[in-house]
């Protein structure tokens, strides 16, 4: 059995099944039958129901937005783009250059297609060793000369397996685009079109000139591309997209168009009409090589059969590598061409519902601080569990004995200055299949502030010399940390200190600990007695154990109250308000914490 590790997942108020966060094409979940109607908000919270996957977070993926009181996860939150940058060169790219050259990078930045390793720009030939003796000794090292390729140092590739070679060292992306495809795209930017719609080359050249068929399917989509864009703007005596032309959907007056066809063609102030226009013939369709399309009869797979069955499956390409490269289509390995890096992109995020913003990092590229970021982590406390009593023995494979009790320590630590009550609720079974008991000792309780004095520093030194055997500081330390007075310090106050409903386990500067029982469930499925069944309940689940059945989760809901500063950042919030004005506050959410593996034995 492989080990466990104990849990504490946070849910979102974002993904509360309520009618109004709940989109309106959104199905119910399968769970939605047996709660409530969304005006009672006495319904416990299931962590195993589907949506739940989408709802619950580790405390450190959660902001926290500090004018709405709310937790905030990634999903919820509204992002706006900071800075775009290339992660190989960290060249900040425009968002001009973006909208244009595309998410990749254009300069010298590539990886490889075998390894996605960077690439590195060398030359075939190796420069002169200047110590030989020759001929002529120039002044100065003469330096490399072409061709030039890409070579991985990892991997050992190059792009001269592809028969890729450079003149230069210099724009390799324009280099690599043009020995690719450059001619295709020579061919769909000057192709033009004429009356009827055909492509042809050049209008000085003759209309029988043939129209060489584009190789690459980026091509033959811009040649199809130019074909129903020059439909579109021919006559309307021509084609019958011309007519979408004449309407003038994207100039200023497009409203006023589309208003009068409602309202007729009179003129406004005459009794006039406007000339019926001529009906629009059909719209032709791409039939031709030259206009992109490729008919069905020449997709002869002959060539590549028998290029598998030479090369076998060392030449083909893996399904990782076809996906990274930029264009879809490699099939071979000697068909993956350098990829050039995706851009990265940095990212403010701001509170959905006031606007405000919860993260926003540095603009500069370098630059890995940031200027604002309000992590949950330092505004709600911290849950972590742990068993009360750990056997060494089975410590690293913990598992809970079916109907026997077991205790958990439940701690929670204070992040923020003030003091923090708290109120816990848990359902008396936890939710799903296998229910299990669970008892909460001691729901309500304060945790200190967290104080940044040196008293600190004492609790430190007092906690040492406890652990260390110390003398009498540390069993008055000890006794202050588990809430038990000065009569309680007889000889076996602390070994043999018992769990009370009502009380709390032990206190420290900003954290407290809490006992949790839990009784659990039987994994045996067995079909109840027909005594014990009634007319209308449902047909009991007597299918086999699930994934992850076996983890006994208890959904725990938590109510934080505290006294905080009055809040500046409203407009007129702090309107008539002292500068010292203390305000109530209160955060409430659902949590889900991972005890253990119940035993199946």
């Amino acid at each position: 059995m492989a080990s466990f590790t104990p849990y504490t997942y946070i849910q979102c108020p974002c993904q509360e099944p309520t009618s109004q966060g709940r989109p309106a094409d959104d199905a119910p979940s399968p769970t939605s039958q047996d709660l409530p109607d969304d005006d009672d908000d006495d319904h416990a919270f299931d962590p195993r129901a589907p949506r739940s996957n989408y709802s619950l977070y580790p405390l450190e993926y959660l902001l926290y937005c500090d004018v709405c009181h709310q937790i905030r996860c990634p999903r919820c939150v509204a992002e706006e783009l900071v800075t775009v940058y290339c992660p190989n060169c960290l060249f900040e790219v425009g968002s001009s250059s973006l909208k244009t050259e595309g998410n990749r990078c254009t300069r010298s930045c590539f990886q490889c297609p075998i390894c996605i390793g960077p690439l590195a720009v060398q030359s075939l030939e190796s420069a002169p060793d200047p110590s030989l003796l020759t001929a002529e000794s120039p002044a100065s090292p003469v330096p490399p000369s072409g061709p030039w390729i890409l070579a991985c140092s990892y991997c050992n590739w190059n792009s001269s397996e592809i028969g890729v070679k450079f003149d230069k060292p210099q724009g390799i992306f324009s280099q690599l685009s043009k020995l690719r495809h450059g001619e295709d795209h020579h061919h769909a930017k000057h192709s033009t079109t004429t009356s009827s719609g055909d492509i042809s080359m050049s209008p000085k050249k003759s209309d029988a000139a043939t129209v060489a068929a584009p190789e690459t399917a980026k091509a033959r989509f811009a040649a199809m591309k130019s074909f129903y864009n020059a439909q579109n703007n021919t006559g309307p005596a021509s084609t019958g997209l011309a007519g979408l032309g004449d309407y003038g959907f994207s100039s200023p007056g497009a409203l006023s168009r589309i208003m009068n066809l409602y309202s007729g063609n009179s003129i406004a102030g005459g009794g006039h009409h406007k000339p019926n226009k001529p009906k629009p013939s059909a719209a032709r369709e791409a039939d031709a090589a030259g206009e992109g399309f490729r008919a069905a009869g020449d997709l002869d797979e002959g060539a590549a059969v028998s290029k598998l069955r030479r090369e076998g499956w060392a030449g083909t390409a893996t399904r990782e590598q076809a996906r990274a490269q930029a264009e879809e289509g490699a099939r071979f390995a000697d068909e993956l061409w350098p990829i050039p890096y995706l851009l990265r992109t940095k990212r403010s995020k701001r509170c959905p519902v006031c606007r405000h913003i919860i993260s926003k990092p540095e603009s500069k590229v370098g630059n890995t601080r940031w200027r604002i970021r309000l992590v949950a982590n330092n505004s709600i406390p911290s849950i972590s569990i742990k068993p009360l009593h750990i056997n060494n023995s089975s410590s690293s494979a913990l598992l809970l004995q079916p109907l026997q009790p077991a205790q958990f320590l439940l701690t929670f630590k204070n992040p923020v200055f003030e003091e923090i009550k708290v109120t816990l609720a848990t359902p008396a079974t936890t939710p799903g299949r296998f229910a299990s008991k669970v008892t909460v000792l001691c729901p309500q309780f304060t945790i200190d502030a967290n104080t940044d004095t040196d008293m600190y520093l004492d609790d430190v030194l007092k906690d040492g010399e406890k652990d260390g055997g110390g003398g009498g500081s540390g069993s008055s330390s000890s006794r202050r940390r588990r809430g038990l007075g000065d009569e309680g310090a007889g000889a076996g106050a602390t070994t043999h200190h018992q769990a009370e409903a009502g009380k709390i386990w032990e206190r420290g500067r900003n954290w407290v600990s809490i006992v949790v029982e839990v009784v659990p469930a039987s994994l045996r499925i067995e079909e109840p007695p027909a005594v014990l069944r009634k007319e209308g309940d449902p047909e009991p689940d007597l299918s086999p154990l699930r994934e992850d059945e076996d983890v006994l989760e208890i959904p725990m809901f938590v109510r934080l109250e505290w006294e905080g500063d009055a809040s500046q950042d409203q407009v007129g919030a702090a309107a008539g308000k002292e500068k010292d004005t203390r305000e109530k506050r209160e955060l409430a959410y659902w949590c889900a914490i991972g005890v253990g593996r119940i035993s199946q034995e």
